[in-house]
Formats: C-alpha cells, structure tokens, sequence
C-alpha cells in the first residue's frame, strides 16, 4: 500500500519538527542537573565521607534517572557500588528519600515488594532526590558503603553543595 503525504501531513510534520527543534517537544526535561552540578554534588558528598572516615560509593543520577557522575573511594566495597546505582535511581523513579520509601515497603505496607521492580530498586537509606534552588526535582544522589545513616548524612552532605 503507497503512503501519500497530503499537504495537511506535510505541515503536521513541519510543526512538530519546528516544536522539536525549538525544544517545546522532546524527552529531555528542561530541569536537569549539569554536569558541572553533578560533580560538584559528587565532590561534597566525597568531602564529607572523608571527613568521616567512612568509604564509600556515590552516584549521581539525571532527571531521566541515568548515570550522570559517580565515584567509588578506595578501598569501598565493590557490592556497593551497584547499591549506590540504585539508590539514586529508586529515589528519582519515585521522587523520595529512600529512606522513606523504605518504610512504605515493609511487610503489610502499601507498596510492599516494590523493589523487585525496576530491575531492584533500594528501598532503605542513602538515597535522595536533588532539587534546584526552584524546587525542581533535577536528579537524585545514592551512597552506599557506611551504616544506612551514615549513607543518608553523606547524601545529603552532597544535595547541599548546590543549594546553599
């Protein structure tokens, strides 16, 4: 079967290439944190594991939740650095502290086994989101490697490096 272009499809491919281009249409959020963000939140946070003497792993996720920076300190455990993945990527997919999400999914809570989904998700602390000075959600951070708290402290040692 032959396809014909009338001019009325002509110009609805016209307009939608022309919005494309003008970035009205499109998959990327306009609210994302840049590289330059991203480092230095992964610095910060890197900063204050040092100062407290705890190894660990940090990853920096975008708005899309896709690796955006990451650093395994020394000596950290290797199994945390998939942990620190997905910390940040579960508290972008749902826009909160793992923590918190923790707590929603222990046996009898309402979303309980949520983190067999997604390919695993981390549902305990050391994951948060990364908002703009907006308030935009534009990223999330994950630690992995110290005690669940100590993960957290680093987390949010980072997410204020663009802040204040």
């Amino acid at each position: 079967m032959k396809s014909i272009i009338t001019p009325l499809k002509l110009k609805i491919i016209f307009v939608f290439l022309f919005m494309l281009n003008m970035g009205h249409i499109g998959a990327q959020s306009n609210y994302n944190v840049t590289h330059d963000e991203a480092l230095k939140i992964l610095l910060e946070a890197k900063k204050n594991a040092e100062q407290s003497h705890v190894l660990v792993n940090i990853a920096v996720v975008d708005a899309g939740a896709n690796l955006k920076a990451f650093i395994r300190m020394d000596e950290s455990f290797l199994g945390s650095i998939d942990v620190a993945i997905k910390k940040a990527k579960t508290a972008r997919y749902f826009n909160i502290d793992t923590g918190k999400l923790g707590e929603l999914t222990q046996p009898g809570g309402i979303i309980y086994n949520i983190e067999l989904t997604n390919n695993g998700l981390v549902s305990f602390p050391g994951g948060i989101p990364i908002k703009n000075k907006e308030g935009k959600i534009i990223g999330a951070i994950g630690v992995s490697g110290g005690t669940i708290d100590q993960d957290r402290a680093i987390a949010i040692a980072g997410v204020k490096a663009i802040i204040d």
